[in-house]
């Protein structure tokens, strides 16, 4: 871990699963933008790197990495020492019982190894870190939660999408009743975490958005085949991992639902633990020859994939544990680059895709509905370039990544003196409502010990 400045009066550490995650650019994304608006940030990892790759942005981040024992057993002094140093806090006793009670509910080997994980943070935390933020409601806000409490800091989260769905209920009324702030990327889970939290401004929509800088205009696309001529056959692009919430298995048998006439070529990028399966059902269905498996790829590949396509796809479902998808990122990207797009109604890509506008939508779990889809626009060059144009058009103009950020950054303390402050207090519409004024409105809450510092310190400079 590298040493912070020793000026660095407050430094929030922001708790994740695993860094740097291919497939989670939209963290990246955020922490690179935060730092570029002054927020002084020590990145906390559970888990060390799987990816074989990483993307542009993750060679940007200055911030300092600290990676927790994946597994205790690995390194026992190291717990050990985090324990010895911990059990003397004030709060150890108060997060112990907070442990204990949660053991009791979830007996699992994780739940020992989230504490465990704690106890090494708060023995480890910089002097100058005063916050702890977590990305996912899950492992890494439990992590957060015990060693705030062990420490006395505060702690807040963003919530995504597995997490959200698929944390017990219980757990979560803990956690947000516990947290200072949550913010989510889509309004189906901000509402959700709402009915569930003690006071009514706990959760608020934070819409990712999409990094204009890294995903540019596309240069001019022409509107591609009709899929009736076999050397120019109409792509068709899905980007995700390849885990059942994504649909890959019923989108696999709507393809191959699709008339025989219709030349076409399905092009899929990204990794998952359902790769071997969902290769042999393409050959059961006859598909082999006409899909092309890239995996993993980084950023620049990904959005030349994008480019060279003609239609994105993404059957997006409820898995069986209740996992589903938030705001897909992929979608957002997609659009950026003026490509239509077929998707489910599934969480928050309603909110995103308007039906027969910027898009067209089917239900979940239903492959004869999505290949009818497909085959529309296969058939229809000009109707795809006329969704993707007004795709495009939507994207640019309500879901640019700035107006999330500066959400962020006005909860996370910072500033700017050329914005106009609007505050929370005074507010009477829902967040989500505010929050879509655009990329001028920055949220103004009070009593924040971060505002609080960061404000003396600028003061000082």
């Amino acid at each position: 871990m590298a040493p912070s400045s020793p000026q660095v009066v407050n430094r929030i550490a922001f708790v994740l699963k695993g860094y740097p995650r291919l497939s989670e650019t939209f963290i990246a994304q955020e922490i690179f933008a935060l730092e570029r608006c002054g927020l002084e940030i020590l990145i906390v990892s559970l888990r060390h790197p799987t990816d074989r790759t990483a993307h542009p942005v993750h060679q940007l981040i200055r911030s300092a990495l600290l990676y927790l024992p994946e597994y205790l057993y690995q390194e026992p002094r190291r717990v050990w020492r985090g324990w010895l140093r911990s059990r003397r806090r004030s709060g150890y006793r108060t997060a112990l019982r907070a442990w204990l009670a949660d053991l009791h509910r979830d007996p699992t080997p994780n739940r020992i190894r989230r504490f465990g994980q704690a106890l090494v943070l708060a023995a480890e935390l910089p002097k100058n870190v005063n916050h702890l933020h977590a990305h996912f409601l899950h492992t890494p806000a439990s992590v957060a939660r015990y060693a705030a409490l062990i420490t006395g800091l505060k702690w807040t989260v963003s919530a995504h999408a597995k997490d959200i769905w698929t944390v017990p209920e219980w757990e979560k009324r803990i956690k947000l009743a516990q947290a200072r702030w949550v913010v989510t990327c889509t309004e189906a889970g901000r509402s959700h975490l709402a009915s569930l939290a003690p006071r009514r401004n706990t959760v608020a929509l934070c819409y990712h958005g999409l990094d204009l800088e890294r995903f540019p205009a596309a240069p001019p696309r022409s509107n591609g085949g009709d899929g009736g001529d076999p050397e120019h056959p109409v792509i068709l692009l899905s980007v995700g991992r390849l885990v059942a919430k994504k649909g890959y298995e019923d989108l696999l048998v709507a393809l191959a639902l699709l008339p025989p006439v219709l030349e076409w070529r399905f092009v899929h990028i990204g990794g998952g633990a359902l790769g071997t399966a969902l290769m042999r059902q393409a050959e059961r269905l006859g598909l082999t020859h006409k899909i092309e498996w890239r995996g993993a790829l980084p950023q620049p590949d990904v959005l030349a994939g994008y480019r060279q396509a003609d239609l994105f796809v993404l059957a997006s479902k409820i898995a069986k544990d209740g996992d589903r998808d938030g705001l897909p990122n992929v979608l957002i990207e997609a659009q950026s680059q003026r490509l239509a797009c077929v998707a489910t109604y599934v969480s928050g890509i309603p909110e995103l895709i308007e039906q027969g506008v910027t898009g067209l939508l089917v239900p979940p779990d239903e492959p004869v509905a999505f290949a009818q889809a497909m085959g529309a626009l296969i058939r229809d060059p000009a109707r795809r370039a006329a969704l993707g144009a007004a795709g495009e058009h939507r994207v640019r103009s309500n879901f640019a990544m700035k107006s999330g950020i500066d959400v962020l950054a006005e909860r996370f303390g910072l500033l700017s003196a050329n914005r106009q402050a609007l505050s929370l207090l005074n507010v009477s519409q829902p967040l989500r409502y505010a929050h879509r004024l655009g990329q001028d409105a920055v949220f103004q809450s009070t009593g924040s010990p971060l505002r609080e510092g960061l404000v003396s310190q600028q003061s000082r400079k």
